[in-house]
C-alpha cells in the first residue's frame, strides 16, 4: 500500500510540473500567435490540472481505505486510527486522513488541486491569459506541498511500517500497539472541524493566485477580482464554520468550561478570518467603485501570507499548543518560504506596476471626509490588519527574543482580551454606521433621516440591557472580585472595574445600534424591492436572494455579529465559576451537596463502566440539580480514560437554559476519595452559537446565492488587456 501511494504522489508532482511547463509556454506562444502551438499546450496545461487531481483523489482514497479496513501496513495510519465502534468510529476513522501533520498535508494538498481544477475546467473554453497565470501560481503552491509529501520522509503519510514492529503472525507488539488516535480528538466536532478549515485555508490560495497573474499580465480591471470574488466569500465562509465547530469542541471535551483561550492553534485559523473580512470588502469595492487596486491586491497577498502564517504556527514546533502538530525543519522551511514569497510577490508586483494600478483619478481613493463610506471602509480594512497583526505577534511572542516586547514569555489569555475587546467594538462600531454613510461626504440630514427610528429602538434594547447588566452581571463581577482566588485574581488583572464594567456598556450600545441599523437596513431594500416589482416584502425577501445575494447575505451577516457580541460580553465576561472537593461516604453512598449562584447539585450515585470499543473506562458522577429549590434536571460528567494510552478526557455534561449554561466537569477524587468538581454558569452563551448560526447563514447566502443574468455576464466577461502605449 505504500509503494503504491507514492506512486500516486509521483503522478500528481509529474502533473504539477506539466502542467506549469505548458501553461507558461503556451501563454508566452499565444501572445505571438493567437491561433498556433500555444493554444493547444495551455489546454494540456489544464488537463494536467485535472490529473493532479485525479492523482491526489486516489492517494486520499488510499489512505481513508486503509483506516476503514484496519490496514497496518502504513506507519501513518497505525499512529491515526481510531479505536472506536459504531457510526462515530467509521466518522473518526475516516476523519484519520487529516489527524496528523502528514495526512492533514495530504489532504490540504488535495483540496488546493481541487479548486485549481474547478478553475480549470470553469475556463478550459475560454483559456484566458489570467486564468493561465493564475493557475500556474496555484500549481507552484501545491509543487510545494506535494513535493515536501513525496521527498520528506517526515511529511510522508506512505511510510511502511517496519518488521520490527510485528509479531511473526503479522499483529503488532510493543509501543506499536499502543498507537492510535488522541481521544481528544474523537468528538464529531472534531472531526469536522480541520477540513472546513482546510477548505477556507486552500480557498483563499485562489486570490491570492488571481492577485498575481493580474500584476503579472497587467491587467488593472476588476477581472480578477470578478474571477475569485466568489471563491474567497466561499472560503472565508468555510473558515468561519471551521473555527465555530472548533470552538463547540472546545467547549464540550477540553472541560475548562468556555469556548475561546487564545490558543495557538486557535489563533491560527483566526489571523486569515480577520484580513478575510478586509479583503472582501476590499474586493466589493473595486468591483463596485474602481477604488482600492492595490490595498486589495495587496491584501490578497496578506491574507495568503497569514493562511501559511497559521499553519507555520501549528506546524513549526516553536509554538504550545494543546493541539498543535509535531514540528520538523523541512515544514518550518516550505512555510517561512512561503510567507515570504507571498509577500514579496504583492510588493515587488506592485512597485513594478504601480503606476497601471493607479486610480482613474485621485478622488476614487481619497478620504475627503472621515463622515464617508470611504473612510468607514478604510478603518474597516486597517482595523482588521492591525487586529490580526497583534495577534499573531502576541501568539508568536513566545518564541522572540526576549528584547523584544513580551518576547520569551507566554501571552496571557487577559492580555490577548485587552487588545481585542476594545477593537473588537471599535470595529463594529464602524460596521454600525458605514451603512447609513453616503460616498465622498454625508449629508447630516440624510443621515439623521436614516438613524433615527433605529436610534430609537437601539435605545430600547441597550436600556434592557443595562438594567440586565447592573441586575445580574455587574453582581457576579463584584462577587467574584471579591471572593478572591485565581478567578478574582484574573479578573482583576483585566484593568480596574470602572474600566470593565465601562467596555461591557459600551459593548451593548454597538451591539444594540448595529443590531437595529441593519434590520432597518434590510426592512428598507426589501420594502424598495417590493414596490419596484409589486410584490410583498416578505416575498421579496427570497426574491432578491435569487438576484442581490451580496446584499441580503451580508445584512444578516452583520445582524448576527451584533448578536455575538452581546452573547461574548455576558459569556466570556461574566462567568461565575466554582471549583473544589465534595465530601463523599463510601459505605452510605452519599457526597454533600455542590452549590453555585441558585443552583444545587445533589449526588445520586457513581458508576464505572467499559466503553464499547473494550479500550476505553468511563467514570461517572451523577447529580439531581435544583434551582431555587426546584428541580430541573440531570447531569453526569464522566472521565474517560484510554487504557492503552492512559490518556484521559474530561466528558462535560450541561443543562441549558436560553439565558445561561450550567457547565458541570468531573476532574476525578482525592486521596480520601472525594470528588472533585469544575461548575460554572456561562450567561447568555446561547446568543454566540445563535448569532454565529446567523453570520454563517448570511455568508452563506452571499457566497453561495444565485447571481442575477448581468452578474453572471460580468463574471464571464473576458478579460481587456491594456495597449502597450499605456
Amino acid at each position: 500500500m505504500a509503494f503504491i501511494g507514492l506512486m500516486g504522489l509521483l503522478v500528481g508532482f509529474a502533473g504539477i510540473i506539466v502542467s506549469v511547463v505548458c501553461l507558461i509556454a503556451g501563454v508566452a506562444l499565444r501572445s505571438r500567435n493567437p491561433q498556433g502551438a500555444g493554444e493547444m499546450l495551455v489546454w494540456g496545461g489544464h488537463v494536467a490540472v485535472i490529473v493532479t487531481f485525479l492523482a491526489l483523489t486516489f492517494c486520499c482514497g488510499l489512505l481513508v481505505y486503509c483506516f476503514l479496513t484496519g490496514d497496518t501496513s502504513i506507519e501513518y495510519v497505525v499512529g491515526a486510527q481510531s479505536k472506536q465502534t459504531g457510526i462515530l468510529g467509521t466518522l473518526y476513522r475516516i476523519s484519520g486522513l487529516w489527524e496528523g501533520r502528514e495526512g492533514s498535508l495530504l489532504f490540504w494538498a488535495w483540496l488546493i488541486s481541487l479548486f485549481a481544477s474547478v478553475m480549470s475546467l470553469r475556463n478550459m473554453k475560454r483559456t484566458e491569459k489570467l486564468d493561465s497565470v493564475a493557475l500556474v501560481v496555484i500549481q507552484l503552491v501545491l509543487a510545494g506541498f506535494v513535493g515536501i509529501l513525496l521527498f520528506s520522509e517526515d511529511n510522508c503519510p506512505f511510510v511502511a511500517m517496519a518488521e520490527s514492529y510485528f509479531d511473526a503472525d503479522g499483529n503488532l507488539t510493543g509501543a506499536a500497539a499502543l498507537w492510535g488516535m488522541n481521544t481528544l480528538l474523537e468528538h464529531w466536532a472534531m472531526a469536522i472541524h480541520p477540513p472546513a478549515l482546510f477548505i477556507g485555508y486552500s480557498g483563499l490560495t485562489v486570490p491570492f493566485a488571481y492577485a498575481v497573474a493580474t500584476l503579472v499580465i497587467g491587467d488593472s480591471s476588476d477581472a480578477w477580482v470578478r474571477r475569485s470574488q466568489r471563491y474567497t466569500m466561499v472560503a472565508w465562509w468555510m473558515l468561519g464554520i471551521g473555527i465555530g465547530l472548533g470552538s463547540v469542541w472546545a467547549y464540550v471535551v477540553l472541560g475548562w468550561g468556555g469556548y475561546w483561550g487564545w490558543d495557538a492553534v486557535e489563533n491560527a485559523s483566526l489571523l486569515p478570518w480577520l484580513v478575510g473580512v478586509a479583503l472582501i470588502h476590499s474586493l466589493t469595492i473595486y468591483r463596485q467603485r474602481g477604488a482600492f487596486k492595490r490595498w486589495s491586491i495587496m491584501c490578497a497577498c496578506i491574507t495568503f501570507a497569514f493562511v501559511i502564517t497559521g499553519t507555520f504556527i501549528s506546524r513549526s514546533g516553536l509554538i504550545e499548543s494543546v493541539h498543535a502538530f509535531e514540528g520538523d525543519p523541512v515544514s518550518l522551511a516550505l512555510f517561512g518560504s512561503l510567507i515570504v514569497l507571498s509577500l514579496l510577490a504583492g510588493i515587488v508586483g506592485l512597485a513594478l506596476r504601480w503606476k497601471r494600478f493607479a486610480p482613474k483619478s485621485a478622488a476614487d481613493e481619497a478620504v475627503d471626509s472621515l463622515a464617508s463610506r470611504e473612510a468607514a471602509y478604510y478603518f474597516n480594512n486597517v482595523l482588521m490588519l492591525v487586529f490580526a497583526i497583534l495577534v499573531c505577534y502576541l501568539t508568536v511572542a513566545s518564541a522572540l527574543p526576549s528584547w523584544m516586547p513580551f518576547g520569551g514569555t507566554s501571552v496571557s489569555t487577559g492580555t490577548f482580551n485587552a487588545v481585542a475587546r476594545p477593537l473588537g467594538v471599535f470595529y463594529l462600531a464602524v460596521l454600525a454606521v458605514c451603512p447609513l454613510l453616503g460616498w465622498t461626504v454625508t449629508q447630516r440630514s440624510a443621515f439623521l433621516a436614516k438613524a433615527k427610528v433605529p436610534a430609537i429602538c437601539a435605545l430600547v434594547l441597550f436600556v434592557v440591557l443595562v438594567v440586565y447588566s447592573f441586575m445580574y452581571l455587574f453582581p457576579s463581577y463584584d462577587a467574584i472580585i471579591d471572593a478572591g482566588g485565581s478567578a478574582g485574581m484574573g479578573l482583576a488583572a483585566e484593568g480596574p472595574g470602572w474600566y470593565y464594567k465601562g467596555l461591557t456598556i459600551v459593548g451593548f450600545l454597538v451591539a444594540s445600534i448595529l443590531f437595529f441599523n441593519t434590520l432597518f437596513l434590510i426592512g428598507r431594500t426589501c420594502s424598495a424591492y417590493a414596490k419596484a416589482h409589486g410584490t410583498n416584502p416578505v416575498a421579496s425577501i427570497f426574491k432578491m436572494i435569487g438576484g442581490n445575494a451580496s446584499r441580503i447575505g451580508g445584512y444578516t451577516a452583520h445582524l448576527g455579529m451584533a448578536v455575538i457580541l452581546i452573547g461574548l460580553i455576558c459569556s466570556s465576561m461574566y462567568v461565575t465559576e466554582k471549583t473544589g472537593y465534595i465530601t463523599y461516604d463510601e459505605e452510605s453512598d452519599t457526597a454533600e451537596e455542590f452549590t453555585i449562584q441558585d443552583f444545587t447539585l445533589k449526588y445520586t450515585g457513581n458508576e464505572i463502566f467499559e466503553g464499547d470499543s473494550g479500550n476505553d473506562i468511563y467514570y461517572v458522577v451523577e447529580f439531581d440539580v435544583y434551582r431555587n429549590g426546584e428541580y430541573i434536571g440531570h447531569v453526569a460528567p464522566s472521565m474517560q480514560l484510554v487504557e492503552s494510552t492512559q490518556q484521559t478526557k474530561s466528558n462535560a455534561a450541561v443543562i441549558s437554559f436560553a439565558e445561561e449554561d450550567l457547565f458541570v466537569v468531573y476532574k476525578g477524587v482525592n486521596n480520601a476519595g472525594d470528588y472533585s468538581l469544575d461548575v460554572r454558569v456561562n450567561p447568555q452563551i446561547s446568543l454566540v452559537w445563535v448569532g454565529f448560526g446567523m453570520l454563517m447563514l448570511g455568508s452563506a447566502i452571499a457566497a453561495l446565492g444565485r447571481r442575477t443574468r448581468k452578474q453572471m455576464a460580468d463574471e464571464a466577461q473576458p478579460v481587456s488587456l491594456p495597449n502597450k502605449e499605456d
